[in-house]
């Protein structure tokens, strides 16, 4: 990950995006992002059936309360919002859930790779131990992408159709 002075990321394709916590403010482009997601997307982000995202989830994911979930945005250079990502701790603070959403027209282009390379950072620097991410089996991509990035992947207890990502944190993923 390369990240300049003013905050700005470059993936491994030149892409420059800019990563920062969410502010209530954001909402109105939170909602406009959620236009431009798959539906595929949206089913693998919120696990299931969601059509919509709704005002009360925007909400949340713009203003939180709880000192243990950190939202994130990401907007490319000219001001859109291309991805949202949230790190939700445990209370003893030693293990967090991440969640990631890109635009459909910003895959490809290493957003997603840097974003999570960014939250794993983040998780790292508040003293967390591991990272996970219950993953639906049908999102290849994200499994893979995942696996690179030094994840082990595991059966979900109780349901077949998710599967659990795992990275200790303080290892270097390659490059």
């Amino acid at each position: 990950m390369t990240t300049d002075s003013n905050g700005i990321l470059t993936t491994r394709t030149g892409f420059r995006f800019e990563v920062r916590r969410a502010r209530p403010e954001d909402e109105p482009a939170l909602a406009e992002f959620f236009t431009h997601v798959t539906p595929d997307d949206l089913r693998f982000r919120f696990l299931g059936g969601v059509k919509a995202v709704s005002h009360e989830r925007l909400v949340a994911m713009t203003r939180s309360d709880d000192a243990g979930i950190h939202n994130f945005v990401a907007f490319s250079v000219d001001g859109m919002l291309i991805a949202v990502a949230t790190l939700a701790c445990d209370q003893l603070r030693r293990h967090g859930e991440v969640a990631i959403c890109t635009r459909e027209d910003h895959k490809h282009l290493g957003v997603s790779w840097e974003l999570l390379s960014y939250i794993a950072k983040y998780a790292e620097d508040l003293g967390l131990d591991t990272i996970e991410s219950i993953e639906n089996r049908e999102n290849r991509a994200a499994i893979e992408l995942e696996r690179d990035m030094g994840f082990t992947v595991t059966t979900y207890p109780d349901d077949p159709a998710l599967l659990l990502v795992r990275r200790q944190l303080g290892f270097i993923a390659p490059s």
